[in-house]
């Protein structure tokens, strides 16, 4: 009887199994028509500090140059007192022209002054001895009247005293002028040695301003002119600026104040600027504006050399995606929001952008989970299996 029993029970487990083997196959068969969601990378819309940033190359340039030339013209170049490169203060001598000539002009003036003052000295004497001259012939002019008067002298003798009276009246007049002239020439002479005398102070010649010497041109020997080459140009108290070319999309985003960071081609390290200047008008051909950026002395850029900047013209913390999940056409901006595994697309607007995100100004809220990096696999309507970033790193 065990015998039998046992044999019966090693037969049921085999018969169970051959009953349920056409249900198994229907279900993987079933399965396998059945198609699988893929498995796509999701990403969720969240709140984060943007920065938006107008990117900006050109040239170092000075802010303000100025022309050194000499207000003496004529005069050989004797001395040469700065070179380039040399940090000068204003009314410092650069360069100093030789003075021989002038100096041999003044000698000839103040020796025509001291004739002149001689002269003057013998025109006042005239003017006395004149005034004496005059002041006789009025007596004998009134003696001879009351003698006239009196029956003693004839109208003959009264008529050559008035005669007298007014060719002495006429020589002290002209005394005085010969006085007026003398004073008019020493006058004159005194204004020519005054002109001497500023001549003599420009032979050094001065820079008006603080700054760097940035040319020399002087050459010891030759002869100074206003109207040629600046003996020397000096950048007024050292300051660069970076002129750079803006599209006229982004000029209308910079205004004077607002902060940059640039990088001296060659360079690493970046420097602080200030936007100083912006071009009040664009090219029509180029459609160009200029923007002037203020440089920090400590930077080591020095003129001439090439930089790149960035702008900062706004910041703020906003709503923001990967660039990599926003769809941008023609019509606008979408994004693929996923809500129950299920991607629809909606349509979104964006802000700034700031390095690999931009900011979602309407269309979606915090929180919102969207297509990350698989927007064109998939289409609105599609069923998925999200899968986070970290999710994905870690797998």
């Amino acid at each position: 009887m065990l015998r039998k029993y046992a044999s019966l029970a090693g037969l049921i487990p085999a018969a169970i199994l051959a009953l349920a083997a056409p249900v198994l196959a229907q279900d993987e068969e079933k399965a396998a028509r059945e198609p699988t969601s893929p498995s796509i990378v999701v990403t969720e819309a969240v709140e984060k500090p943007l920065t938006d940033r107008v990117h900006a190359t050109g040239t170092i340039r000075p802010v303000q140059e100025v022309y050194v030339q000499p207000l003496v013209d004529g005069l050989s170049i004797r001395e040469l007192k700065a070179e380039v490169g040399d940090r000068v203060e204003a009314d410092q001598v650069l360069a100093t022209l030789n003075d021989d000539t002038l100096i041999l002009q003044k000698s000839q003036l103040q020796a025509n002054k001291a004739k002149a003052q001689a002269g003057l000295a013998q025109y006042k004497a005239q003017v006395i001895e004149a005034q004496a001259n005059l002041d006789d012939a009025i007596r004998q002019r009134d003696r001879a009247t009351r003698l006239q008067e009196s029956g003693t002298s004839t109208a003959s003798q009264v008529e050559q005293a008035t005669a007298a009276a007014e060719v002495a009246q006429a020589r002290l007049q002209a005394a005085k002028q010969a006085v007026a002239v003398g004073q008019a020439e020493i006058e004159v002479v005194d204004s020519q040695i005054a002109d001497i005398d500023l001549k003599l102070a420009r032979t050094g010649v001065k820079t008006p301003v603080a700054g760097i010497v940035s040319a020399r041109n002087a050459k010891v020997g030759a002869i100074a002119s206003g109207a040629g080459e600046p003996l020397f140009t000096v950048i007024e108290d050292g300051a660069l600026e970076l002129v750079a070319d803006l599209s006229e999309t982004n000029i209308q985003k910079v205004e004077p104040g607002q902060k940059a960071q640039m990088t001296i081609a060659g360079g690493n390290e970046t420097t602080e600027g200030e936007v100083r200047l912006v071009s009040p008008t664009v090219d029509p051909v180029s459609r160009l504006g200029y923007v002037r950026i203020a440089i920090d002395e400590k930077s080591g850029a020095r003129a001439g050399m090439y930089a790149s900047a960035e702008i900062t013209v706004d910041q703020k913390t906003a709503l923001a995606l990967p660039l990599s999940a926003v769809t941008s056409g023609r019509e606008g901006s979408y994004a693929r929001k996923v809500e129950d595994n299920v991607v629809k697309q909606v349509e979104i607007q964006t802000g700034i952008q700031d390095g690999g995100f931009v900011e979602i100004a309407d269309g979606l809220t915090a929180g919102d989970m969207v297509v990350e990096k698989a927007g064109a696999f998939v289409r609105d309507g599609d069923r998925i299996s999200p899968v986070t970033a970290q999710s994905a790193a870690s797998n």
